[in-house]
């Protein structure tokens, strides 16, 4: 089960930067056109669509990574069994909302391609296929709480005391 949940935050983190590479293209299209005189439509939008993908896909790798910002001042002044009730009550909260998150998220997919709704932009772009990234990285993302959240109740989750980003592989 590891091997397959961290084959899935991986497989996120490909598809998160394989975005970046498509905005790179995105935004190189349009600087060469602009050079060369010729009109790409919608290499904006597509630019803005692969950056919210990128950052949505990359969600749960970084978090898996250790690698998320966390205000840590409360924790590390708690030690022993307050400190693991704290950190029970952060994954199950932050669970629940990356829970909520993926669930709206994909209603939004769902609704948007139900209403056939389209961008306002010259592409006219079909908007449910750029929110599909959104709604799979919140999906990935509520998973990697849920992962961190087991590990946590079962005393396998790693913890960074020297202020260090925590390394829970």
């Amino acid at each position: 089960m590891r091997r397959l949940l961290d084959a899935l935050y991986d497989g996120a983190a490909v598809l998160a930067a394989l975005c970046m590479v498509g905005l790179l293209v995105m935004v190189l299209l349009s600087i060469a056109s602009r050079q060369l005189g010729f009109h790409v439509p919608g290499t904006d939008a597509y630019a803005g669509y692969l950056m919210a993908g990128a950052g949505f896909l990359a969600l749960a790798h970084t978090l898996k990574r250790g690698e998320h910002i966390r205000v840590t001042l409360l924790i590390n002044a708690l030690r022993g069994r307050a400190r693991r009730a704290l950190e029970l009550w952060a994954l199950a909260a932050a669970s629940a909302l990356a829970l909520m998150s993926a669930w709206y998220s994909a209603r939004l997919v769902w609704q948007s391609h139900l209403f056939n709704d389209i961008s306002t932009g010259n592409d006219a772009t079909p908007l449910w296929l750029p929110q599909l990234a959104m709604a799979a990285g919140t999906a990935v993302l509520a998973i990697a709480f849920v992962d961190e959240f087991v590990l946590e109740m079962r005393g396998r989750r790693g913890h960074a005391d020297d202020g260090e980003a925590v390394r829970s592989e």
